[in-house]
């Protein structure tokens, strides 16, 4: 059996420890999932409709027990006390060595990413206050932050066999210290091997700031675009598209591989010190194939069937989010330390401290939905991508409904979808007969089709006006054929394109591939240095790049029919 079809995440590998808990976990699973019936503690509402693929309820393992993702506030209660009296080479290391430490106890507080909104300009404040000049120790930085690139690369250890989710937002601070500190992260990362493409790094992209040639960090945002020009990595968070023009840039963030949170009914701003507490994402091509079966209009019956689902969807996220403000706050000792919510866990309580989390409905499949619906592609024709916009906006709505009528933070999250591109379609061919489901995958949220072989303008040009809808979080890729090494130019050029077209969110795909033999990298099945044919293909799964014998079965057939844009 090939590697991808043992792993339901493509960051997991083979341990004692994961085998034991992967036992637990399918245990805690089944318990919720084939519960004789609903009781408010021991259950969850509709658990058929995720048994039979109606719906995938993410991290079903932490229900009721834990959030799922968190922007850390790391300065609300920073730990100086710690480091008072030491040498000043002792308290550079000591700072990275505790950024590691939070990362490894906080990965098993919470199911989903971790993240640090301005890391750039929080750890310049830190080391300042500590006492330390970057300037005289420059090499010990370097030394330090290579070894937290290596950590976060390298490190399976979440679960016994799980690499954590870590995003370092960098890109906004122009004083010279915070300039340093995103200079070093980038140069890091670009340098540490072909093998390193952890963590995420997502550049924050604002006018006055870095955007254009006379911004103080547009030369920050030139080493950024090189970087990714030879390794994906970091990404890109537009602050200045439509959805986020209004925000202040240094309170976004993106958590994961592409979680946001919207703004807070509860008077927060911004996403530091807030995060997800849970998403469940939507079978769409599943309720368009009900649809079309029924005797009445297609799109009205899909309608009304998707109209109902999320309803249950909002059912049972409540339910978890009200299982969760019971769970045992000793299971949140790192929380309590450190306070990197926006209330102090310990004194609030988790009632009053993830009522600032978000609930998400996703969804995933939007391309074949339309298909199904129309026969058409919708980034083919007019009408069929006016009904995709409808239908974004028809659960952005509910989403919005929800919100207002019960005060909490609903999102729409565009699900990225990595099981269940591949677990919805084997579902949904026991049922039903579709050429959608040839391709043994779906399709990412609202991506267009991985082998549309649009432009990458014209794919910029289409998928941005979704992410006004996705609140919850979103992203769109463009998928070149090779690396563009050294193309910085061209990489900008499109960024300003998808500014323009209203993206949120921004990466860029192509094939990275490294001989195990030498270590040569470019696009190859055979090694041009040393002709050896083992060769570890790096891609992007999701949101977060992996290497692809480890993909699960929707995302590897998924990988193998990109086409470049």
């Amino acid at each position: 059996m090939n590697a991808q079809n043992k792993n339901d995440n493509a960051a997991n590998r083979k341990s004692y420890v994961g085998l034991i808990y992967n036992k637990g976990e399918a245990e805690i699973k089944n318990q919720y999932l084939y519960a004789p019936g609903y009781s408010s503690k021991t259950s969850i509402p509709y658990p058929e409709l995720h048994r039979n693929g109606d719906l995938h309820i993410h991290d079903l393992d932490a229900y009721g027990l834990t959030y799922n993702c968190l922007t850390f506030d790391v300065l609300n209660a920073f730990p100086y006390t710690k480091f008072e009296g030491l040498p000043v080479e002792t308290i550079i290391v000591g700072v990275f060595d505790w950024i590691k430490e939070v990362f490894a106890k906080m990965g098993n507080e919470q199911s989903g990413g971790m993240a640090f909104a301005n890391f750039d300009i929080d750890f310049a404040q830190i080391f300042t206050k500590l006492g330390v000049d970057y300037k005289e120790n420059e090499k010990l930085f370097a030394a330090c932050m290579r070894s937290l690139v290596l950590w976060c690369n390298n490190i399976h250890t979440r679960m016994g066999q799980t690499s954590y989710y870590v995003t370092f937002n960098i890109g906004l601070g122009t004083g010279d210290f915070e300039r340093f500190l995103t200079a070093c992260l980038l140069d890091s990362f670009y340098n540490a091997g072909e093998l390193v493409y952890k963590p995420n790094i997502v550049f924050k992209i604002h006018k006055g700031v870095n955007r254009f040639p006379e911004d103080k960090n547009y030369d920050l945002l030139q080493k950024s675009l090189l970087c990714t020009a030879k390794k994906m990595i970091p990404t890109y968070l537009l602050c200045d598209c439509e959805s986020d023009k209004d925000t202040d840039p240094y309170k976004l963030s993106i958590m994961g591989c592409r979680t946001r949170v919207v703004d807070d009914v509860f008077g927060k701003e911004g996403a530091i010190g807030r995060g997800n507490i849970d998403n469940i994402s939507i079978n769409l091509p599943r309720l368009a194939l009900e649809a079309v079966k029924s005797k009445g209009t297609a799109f009205l019956e899909f309608e009304h069937k998707l109209t109902d689902m999320c309803y249950k969807v909002s059912t049972i996220l409540i339910d978890r989010y009200q299982k969760t403000l019971n769970a045992d706050i000793n299971l949140f000792p790192t929380n309590c330390e450190y306070k990197f919510w926006c209330e102090d866990m310990k004194k609030a309580g988790l009632a009053e401290t993830l009522k600032h989390g978000t609930l998400s409905i996703g969804f995933i499949g939007l391309s074949e939905t339309v298909e199904i619906l129309t026969g058409k592609k919708f980034w083919k024709d007019d009408d069929a991508y006016k009904l995709a916009l409808s239908i974004v906006k028809m659960m952005r709505d509910y989403v919005d409904s929800l919100r207002d009528n019960l005060h909490l933070n609903f999102s729409l999250l565009a699900t990225s979808g990595e099981l269940i591109s591949g677990r919805f379609v084997e579902l949904d061919k026991k049922y039903y007969d579709s050429p959608v489901l040839n391709k043994n995958y779906y399709t990412n949220s609202f991506h267009v089709d991985v082998d549309s072989k649009l432009s990458a303008y014209e794919k910029l040009k289409l998928e941005g006006p979704f992410h006004k809808y996705a609140n919850g979080g979103c992203i769109s890729y463009v998928e070149l054929a090779e690396a563009p090494f050294g193309n910085a130019e061209g990489l900008d050029e499109l960024v300003e394109v998808a500014v323009e077209s209203g993206v949120h969110y921004l990466g860029f795909n192509f094939p990275k591939d490294v001989c195990k033999k030498c270590g040569s990298a470019g696009t190859f099945d055979v090694c041009p240095e040393c002709g050896s044919e083992e060769i570890t293909r790096i891609r992007r799964v999701s949101g977060y790049l992996e290497i692809q014998d480890f993909f699960t079965s929707g995302k590897m057939n998924e990988s193998k029919n990109r086409k470049a844009n």
